[in-house]
């Protein structure tokens, strides 16, 4: 049975301006086909098993060409796939998406399109510059500055020049020169506003606005590379006071994010909320143990507390007790211990409150606030990973409690970005790396390596930034081991 091609516009860089109907379809796609300028958090999104083909499309370098690309999504609908074919911004706008359906139709090949936000209206708006204005202009027109390969421009600025709407030519940086002196010989005004906007709509944008005469030489002066476009009309006079973007306190920033895959999302979101640059690199991946036999002995003794160091904690534990044909409810009697507010909410999750959260989110304090809880003495199941640190169980035993420790998963270091990240580092294009357990930090040098001279070390508690300062200068500590102080000391140091 053929399986469903379906065109999925990816938008203009990350996840934040994919459409919903596009994430749903990446979510259930057997094999998707990607695009150089798809974001890498959208990336993210494609499920463990699928089969995965970079097409790589550049300007002028299309190391697959067009007609394999055809040939690859009729070979995996045939072999029954639910395939996806995610393209930069939006499908049907010069993106050779209308032949790529074609060759579907003339395949028996059934698909579906999932418009995406183009970059030509994206890029504008995150740059201050809305492409229509009533005091400006009520008209905008998209270009593309790209010709086949080997042929000249065929663009008419009279006719464009004439319609005094705002200008937006798409793929035209390595022609920024014909286009603008295109539209003077045209009759255009040389001091007519434009600019040039670079890595639209990411973390990394950049942009030069001057007059059109002018625009080239600024241009060269800033180094401003593909991908860019091109927008010319009044409308760009608006850009200094209408930049809402440029002005974030992260802007311009590159964060590398280290949690694992299902904790990134909440503190990646509010670094890319800041104007950061952010690229999710987990560095470490929860295995669940098989394994179930040390709860189900350490359950037929009583305990006091029942004690979670991590949110991943929490469905091991739920996942374990089910395999014995248990659940929460072997825990009765237990009073519940979180490390941390991310912890409790883990919990929470399934119903559950927990009894005690320490002041500072780290095993020490939570270790002195059992202590506290039990003056006369007790016993704790610890319910953690495998590699959880000495410190914690340690000092309770000193207490005269007696601590039994159940691994429930290992933690494994594994970054699936190693090379890639490290490319960056040795360019010095990344300004801070987030740690947020001693695990990450452990995780991070494994695989990706120690590099003293770089980027600045961002940790949450005392025992992940000593783990740091054994192998990176420049390392800071938030203020409490909380997401929002995290941000905050990001936010003051850099």
């Amino acid at each position: 049975m053929t399986g469903t091609v379906t065109l999925v516009g990816a938008g203009p860089g990350d996840k934040g301006l994919l459409t919903t109907a596009g994430a749903q379809a990446i979510a259930q796609a057997d094999a998707v086909v990607y695009d150089r300028l798809v974001g890498e958090d959208i990336l993210d999104l494609i499920p463990s098993g699928a089969a995965c083909v970079s097409v790589g499309k550049e300007n002028n370098h299309h190391p697959v060409p067009q007609p394999e690309i055809n040939e690859i999504l009729v070979r995996l609908a045939r072999e029954g796939k639910n395939v996806v074919r995610l393209k930069g911004g939006d499908c049907f706008l010069f993106g050779r998406g209308g032949e790529e359906c074609e060759h579907l139709l003339a395949n028996g090949v059934p698909f579906r399109v999932i418009p995406g936000v183009t970059s030509a209206l994206a890029a504008p708006a995150f740059a201050g510059i809305p492409v229509t204005h009533r005091d400006f202009t009520s008209s905008v027109h998209i270009i593309t500055a790209h010709a086949r390969a080997g042929k000249p421009l065929k663009i008419d600025f009279a006719s464009l020049v004439r319609l005094d709407g705002t200008l937006v030519f798409l793929m035209g940086l390595t022609a920024l020169e014909q286009v603008t002196d295109g539209l003077l010989r045209a009759g255009m005004q040389s001091d007519m506003p434009a600019a040039v906007i670079e890595n639209g709509a990411r973390g990394t944008q950049r942009k030069v606005v001057t007059d059109l005469a002018d625009l080239a030489g600024a241009v060269r002066k800033a180094g401003l590379q593909s991908p860019a476009l091109i927008v010319v009309g009044r409308v760009c006079k608006l850009s200094d006071a209408l930049d809402w973007f440029t002005p974030l306190p992260l802007h311009g920033k590159t964060i590398v994010v280290t949690r694992p895959k299902a904790r990134a999302g909440t503190l990646a979101a509010r670094l890319r909320a800041l104007g950061a640059n952010v690229i999710e690199v987990p560095c470490i991946q929860t295995i669940e143990r098989e394994d179930t036999q040390p709860l189900a002995a350490a359950l037929e003794q009583p305990h006091d507390w029942a004690v979670f160091t991590s949110p991943a904690g929490v469905p091991a534990a739920v996942h374990a007790l089910h395999k014995r044909g248990r659940d929460l409810r072997a825990l009765y009697g237990m009073k519940l211990a979180a490390i941390g507010m991310g912890t409790a909410n883990a919990l929470a999750a399934y119903g559950l409150t927990a009894d005690l959260i320490p002041a500072q989110y780290d095993g020490e304090h939570l270790a002195d606030a059992l202590i506290d809880a039990m003056p006369q003495g007790g016993s704790v199941l610890l319910l953690r990973a495998a590699q959880g640190g000495q410190l914690l169980p340690e000092k309770l035993a000193r207490a005269g409690i007696r601590v039994t420790d159940v691994p429930l998963y290992d933690t494994v270091h594994r970054c699936d970005k190693a090379d890639a990240l490290r490319s960056l580092l040795i360019a010095g294009k990344v300004d801070g790396v987030t740690f947020t357990s001693v695990s990450t930090v452990e995780g991070f040098v494994e695989t990706i390596g120690a590099d003293r001279t770089g980027f600045t070390a961002f940790c949450i508690g005392k025992q992940t930034a000593d783990a740091a300062k054994q192998y990176y200068n420049k390392v800071k500590i938030a203020k409490n081991a909380t997401i929002d102080d995290l941000v905050a000391c990001i936010k003051e140091e850099i």
